[in-house]
């Protein structure tokens, strides 16, 4: 089937993208308009934008993430978008980044579905048609038992447990913030925080905050794709 003659996915009334490179955003928009019968489709160039269209907008029915983006240090950027939406919708990470390990992060992260950014228009439609069936979608010649991984697929599969405001407090840890600085910035009382902390810690398997980010470090791109390969 040419891209010509792809059935158009009806159902799909909203989808979000969040990519900050605005020639591919634009293209991405494109193809969704032109694979997805009447779809409305946002955008945002950065996670904490994406992040207030959620908060504030129609929820989207399928949200298209790149993983370089300016505020986002490796997988933490999925995790906390999946954490935001709890489900609601699911998320497909387009990125460059298609080495199979990672790929195999972004799914261990909630990722349902990978999508190279050179992939045809096609292949997208297949990813679309597949997740709205319920299925997982890797391009074809992923290879899921990457060698050398099984740390990181630990680490990514315990922060991906946690809550949005657990995952937005780890963050401010990970930023050398105290307590009382947190509660600051999230205006909410320094005994909430703490027990944020101790579930935070709990579902991470660490005694300490020094090992919580040590643990949201094994989320990043470092060690997980070569060196030649960390870029966007």
């Amino acid at each position: 089937m040419t891209a010509d003659t792809l059935t158009p996915i009806k159902g799909l009334a909203r989808a979000l993208v969040i990519d900050d490179h605005p020639l591919f955003c634009d293209a991405l928009v494109l193809t969704l308009r032109s694979i997805c019968a009447e779809c409305e489709v946002g955008t945002a160039a950065s996670l904490e934008d994406g992040l207030a269209l959620i908060e504030t907008g129609t929820a989207p029915k399928i949200v298209l993430l790149d993983l370089n983006l300016p505020d986002v240090n490796g997988l933490d950027g999925l995790l906390r978008l999946r954490a935001a939406l709890a489900g609601k919708c699911p998320v497909i990470v387009v990125s460059s980044m298609a080495d199979d390990r990672m790929i195999a992060k972004a799914l261990a992260a909630g990722a349902a579905g990978f999508v190279p950014k050179h992939s045809q228009k096609s292949e997208f439609h297949k990813a679309l048609v597949a997740i709205r069936a319920g299925e997982i979608y890797t391009p074809d010649g992923f290879v899921p038992d990457a060698p050398g991984t099984s740390t990181q697929d630990d680490a990514v599969e315990r922060l991906a447990t946690l809550t949005n405001q657990q995952a937005r407090i780890l963050q401010l840890i990970c930023e050398g913030k105290l307590n009382k600085q947190i509660a600051y910035d999230l205006t909410i009382a320094e005994t909430t925080v703490k027990a944020h902390v101790t579930a935070i810690m709990r579902k991470l398997g660490v005694q300490s905050r020094t090992q919580a980010v040590l643990v949201a470090q094994e989320a990043r791109f470092s060690g997980i794709l070569p060196e030649h390969s960390q870029q966007a």
